[in-house]
């Protein structure tokens, strides 16, 4: 259940002056989150205010990556909290930026600033600023009411994004000092927008990486769902059952070019969630479209898509891995598949695992393009090279096929990509014909 925002407070804490005595810092993780326990107060929200004098962190070495990880830690001053802003000092005490502080998360510190730039309340409203003129001049809303509004690293604010569908914002958090903030932003966003509510969630895994958990809040009288409209199709975000911020504006682009290849085909879209590519697949005059999803709940919103856009697009709930073997067995085949996979490597601990998985996909897809058909594969991993995704799409490729690449494509211009946070290019479209 999701429950209604708390007060926002302010922390200010008096501090010593700079090089203070700092703590001693283990670098195992288990053993660092059981000396920084995880209290209530650590949840609640905070303000966008900086207090005058900020806790310090020494690093080993300087560096431009935003995330900076616990090996890179040397020293942590006493008066560190979780979530707290702090002032990151290099090793001869010169001030190397201010970036947010988390002990318990492996990426311990995000950087906000660099050198001597404090974020202020000013520093927040100017990041706001810009992300919201961007999408102005982007010109979105002659293709779509949804889209995304901040997109972490790629608009300066690393650990969060959100997206505006219609008058809804819906916000994921990603690190524990943006969760702490989230509130406040999405009330200067609501200044910026007009939007009428807003929804903050954290990501799915924040137990793995930032050691807390959350069920979320929201403003008050928050609709269950949201209908929204995207190259004249029609759609509706659940934000009780949908995944993320509930809507994958990302692939708003490629949604729209699928129609380009579909006119008097059959369409296979595997891992479809609510539906966009099967509709827009439909919507450029497919003979047959399937869509196929493991989510039940996934399946009756992309059910209930087709019937807003009154389209008779076929939606199975079904293991995508099942249901290609069981086409594979039947001989059937389609002029064009899509393949869009949930996130498959979610840490690099777990990249071989999720680089298998992508190859046992694609084994399975490519077999069920008829010869001379497209296969649309996407992966939203953000930690698996583009250059690894296409070695590893071509190498499940059966031997006796050809592929040849039409097109390479990624996120909608609205998924800024940060060049020093390679992650931020995420998704990756590899258009083939087999």
């Amino acid at each position: 259940m999701l429950r209604q925002p708390s007060h926002s407070i302010r922390f200010i804490i008096a501090m010593p002056p700079r090089r203070p005595q700092f703590r001693s810092h283990n670098t195992g993780s288990a053993v660092q989150r059981d000396r920084w326990p995880l209290a209530a107060e650590h949840l609640v929200s905070r303000s966008l205010d900086l207090a005058e004098e900020l806790p310090q962190v020494e690093v080993k070495s300087p560096t431009r990556q935003t995330a900076i990880y616990r090996k890179r830690i040397a020293e942590v001053g006493p008066q560190a909290r979780h979530g707290d802003i702090v002032e990151v000092l290099m090793p001869r005490g010169d001030v190397l930026g201010y970036g947010l502080f988390n002990p318990r998360a492996e990426a311990m510190l995000r950087m906000l600033t660099w050198n001597d730039e404090r974020p202020e309340l000013s520093w927040w409203q100017q990041r706001l600023d810009r992300a919201v003129e961007l999408r102005t001049r982007l010109n979105i809303a002659a293709q779509a009411d949804a889209y995304r509004l901040i997109h972490a690293e790629g608009d300066g604010l690393p650990g969060i994004v959100a997206d505006l569908f219609g008058d809804v914002l819906s916000i994921e958090t990603f690190s524990l000092g943006m969760f702490q903030r989230a509130e406040a932003l999405a009330q200067e966003l609501v200044e910026r927008t007009g939007a009428k509510h807003w929804i903050i969630q954290p990501a799915p895994n924040t137990v793995h990486t930032e050691g807390y958990t959350h069920p979320g809040f929201t403003s008050t009288k928050l609709p269950q769902r949201q209908a929204i409209v995207e190259h004249g199709l029609k759609f509706e975000v659940d934000f009780g059952t949908g995944h993320k911020t509930g809507f994958f504006c990302d692939q708003r682009l490629n949604r729209l070019q699928l129609r380009d290849y579909c006119a008097g085909q059959t369409v296979l879209d595997l891992c479809c969630y609510s539906g966009g590519f099967a509709l827009n697949a439909t919507a450029g005059g497919a003979r047959e479209v399937i869509g196929v999803d493991l989510d039940e709940d996934a399946i009756a919103i992309a059910k209930r898509n087709a019937n807003l856009n009154q389209q008779k697009t076929r939606f199975v709930h079904a293991d995508a891995f099942a249901y290609m073997r069981d086409m594979q067995r039947n001989g059937r085949t389609f002029d064009v598949v899509v393949l869009d996979p949930p996130k498959l490597v979610l840490s690099r601990d777990g990249y071989e695992d999720g680089r298998s998985k992508y190859y046992d996909f694609n084994r399975l897809a490519a077999s069920l393009v008829t010869p001379g058909g497209l296969l649309v594969s996407c992966s939203c991993s953000g930690l698996m090279p583009t250059e690894e995704f296409i070695k590893t799409v071509t190498a499940a490729v059966p031997f006796d096929r050809q592929p040849r690449l039409l097109a390479r494509t990624g996120a909608a211009p609205d998924h800024p990509v940060a060049l020093n946070c390679p992650e931020t290019e995420y998704l990756k479209c590899l258009w083939m014909l087999l």
